[in-house]
């Protein structure tokens, strides 16, 4: 049984990946105070101690507006923390699955994105520092390393665009605005997961691959389906961006081609409308 060492492992994905492949790896979670990926010492410490098949590096500053106003950090742990883990799985010949992001693209063409298209960092400090952290690894460790890009995230006990959506519908709203002019693929935490244990027995695989749910929607179109799943009567009125500015601007579109699943003929990530019915059995009872 392959041992697989978690980085940001109290984070939603990570703790989605705990539950999902524990029958299949030996999956080890880690997180502060125990491992801290800016410092190198803590985390060839950890790889010492468990001596792990891979790493699947989670830990990153997810919250896109702080990043805004605290580059420093941003930077700091979305591309120094990413060099280390990579310097480090370099070091012990260890396998690194990075997870990055649809915001190293700037969003603003009419087509989805592919692993083969140019990435910039985009408009915001979020997607430049991961960006630059995506750089890194392919940097120091480009002969054993996978980033792994997802977007619009939702898994088991949030915080996600489902549960914010789930929580406002209590009945005290007439009409809920939800943004219209932005598109994505809606992903569920299950679907990476069960993805990511399917990319942990192709050690040949290298490079970028995207592991988004199949189909698109804007995010009043994912408030709708969440709504009709959840058996819940709630108004939902499209809006544009601008009625909701907020300091990081988002891209206008997120969605992403699974081109390198397909060229590595692996199984198709699942619809996400599919997905969510999945996640919502399972999160709320439905």
């Amino acid at each position: 049984m392959l041992k697989i060492l978690l980085t940001g492992g109290n984070g939603m994905l990570g703790r989605t990946i705990v539950r999902i492949l524990s029958d299949r790896f030996i999956i080890i979670p880690t997180d502060l105070p125990e491992v801290d990926i800016t410092q190198p010492e803590s985390v060839g410490n950890a790889l010492m101690k468990y001596a792990p098949d891979a790493v699947i590096h989670c830990a990153a500053m997810t919250a896109v507006d702080k990043c805004e106003s605290e580059r420093e950090l941003a930077f700091l742990i979305n591309e120094y923390g990413s060099a280390v883990v990579a310097e480090v799985c370099r070091k012990f010949s260890v396998r690194l699955l990075a997870i990055s992001t649809d915001y190293v693209f700037r969003g603003d063409r009419d087509e989805a994105y592919s692993e083969n298209d140019i990435a910039d960092g985009g408009r915001t400090v979020y997607g430049q520092s991961k960006f630059a952290g995506e750089e890194a690894v392919r940097r120091i460790y480009p002969e054993n390393s996978l980033i792994c890009r997802i977007s619009w995230l939702y898994g088991f006990g949030g915080p996600s665009f489902v549960h914010s959506m789930i929580s406002l519908a209590d009945g005290s709203r007439n009409e809920l605005k939800v943004v219209a002019d932005q598109r994505g693929n809606p992903t569920s935490a299950l679907a990476v997961a069960r993805k990511l244990g399917e990319l942990l027995e192709y050690p040949e695989l290298t490079g970028i691959i995207h592991l988004t749910c199949e189909g698109e929607a804007a995010w009043c179109d994912f408030a709708c389906e969440i709504f009709r799943q959840m058996g819940v009567t709630q108004k939902v009125t499209a809006c544009t961006s601008a009625e909701f500015p907020r300091p990081a601007p988002r891209p206008a579109n997120s969605c992403l081609k699974k081109d390198k699943l397909r060229e590595y003929g692996l199984t198709p990530m699942p619809q996400w409308q599919d997905a969510l019915s999945e996640f919502i059995a399972l999160e709320f009872g439905k």
